[in-house]
């Protein structure tokens, strides 16, 4: 029997799950995306990461034997309770997203969804032991996780955020929400540096070690 690769949305939006499953589509059949209908429709405050940790978990655990589970949110919310749950490997999108970019590059940037999110990142940066590697991270003006791959207008400001980490040094650019995925392509290819989907690198992940 093929087991699934569980990719966990802890948000409620349908548009920003259909996003992720469009994006790891290519790489492998197994992935089956789910998303929280109780969650906000955008990871935000320390708040909401700390509300969203036990619905991952929770919903993990119900799932039937996954090969592996897949937290698609940038700020890994539940990643340490679903690990002790859990027997099969767990992979954060923050985590992959980040040694992604450390075999890319000296230093790496961060696009984020605004300023709130930063310090956390930092933190979460400093424990992993790469803060030293973090050229620049940059926030958007406020969006949303769905404006962030769909929102028309939006960007010539995702674009100004990867110029300004290109020029604070960074080698290559990590998309910072489970969102961003539709954006990748075309920035990189107006950046000229890898410019990393998290998403796209856990699953990557995922797919190595099942």
């Amino acid at each position: 029997m093929t087991r699934d690769i569980v990719v966990i949305n802890p948000n409620s939006s349908g548009t920003v799950t259909q996003a992720i499953r469009d994006t790891l589509a290519p790489l492998d059949p197994r992935f089956r995306c789910l998303d929280i209908a109780e969650g906000p429709a955008t990871i935000v405050t320390q708040e909401d990461v700390d509300r969203a940790g036990p619905r991952v978990a929770a919903l993990a655990a119900h799932q039937s034997e996954p090969a592996a589970v897949v937290i698609a949110c940038f700020s890994d919310p539940g990643l340490a309770e679903t690990r002790a749950r859990l027997d099969c490997p767990v992979i954060g999108i923050q985590e992959a997203s980040v040694a992604a970019a450390l075999a890319l590059a000296p230093r790496f940037g961060i696009i984020a969804l605004s300023e709130a999110p930063i310090e956390r990142h930092r933190r979460r940066l400093d424990a992993m032991g790469v803060l030293p590697r973090l050229a620049l991270e940059v926030g958007l003006g406020g969006v949303s996780a769905h404006d962030a791959g769909h929102g028309p207008a939006l960007y010539p400001e995702i674009l100004a955020a990867g110029e300004r980490l290109k020029a604070a040094g960074a080698g290559a650019i990590i998309l910072g929400c489970g969102g961003f995925g539709p954006r990748r392509a075309t920035l990189q290819g107006d950046l000229g540096i890898p410019v990393i989907d998290p998403v796209l690198a856990a699953g990557a992940v995922a797919v190595s070690v099942v």
